[in-house]
Order: structure tokens, then C-alpha cells, then sequence
């Protein structure tokens, strides 16, 4: 059996590493979920591009509070 791990699998091994022994189910599949949503959002970005600090600033500007 090959024992090289895929990058995900890679990734999954990691996170249960840095789990605390104590981990539930649902914590493990919330911290994957969250994974999931950065490389979705990561991917977003490479594929459409994103906005500048200053762009967020003006489409947001009247919810900042200064």
C-alpha cells in the first residue's frame, strides 16, 4: 500500500494533529467546513479576482464606524 498522502489528506491529517484530544465529531467537521469555505473563497479569487481594501471601504463605507 502506497503510503504518500494527497494533499487533502495531507491537510486532514494536520488538522486532526492540531485538534485537542478531547475533539468531537462536529468539531472536526466544523474545521473542515471552514477549510473548505477559504479554499472555495481562495479559488474565487484566483478565478475572478477581488476588491481592493479601498473598494471594500467605499461599497461599505456607510456600515464602518470610524
Amino acid at each position: 500500500m502506497d503510503k504518500t498522502l494527497t494533499p487533502v489528506k495531507e491537510e486532514i491529517a494536520s488538522l486532526l494533529e492540531r485538534l485537542p484530544a478531547n475533539a468531537t465529531i462536529e468539531d472536526v467537521q466544523y474545521h473542515l467546513y471552514v477549510i473548505d469555505k477559504v479554499h472555495k473563497g481562495l479559488e474565487s479569487i484566483e478565478r475572478d479576482g477581488g476588491l481592493t481594501h479601498e473598494q471594500v471601504e467605499k461599497k461599505l463605507g456607510k456600515w464602518l464606524v470610524n
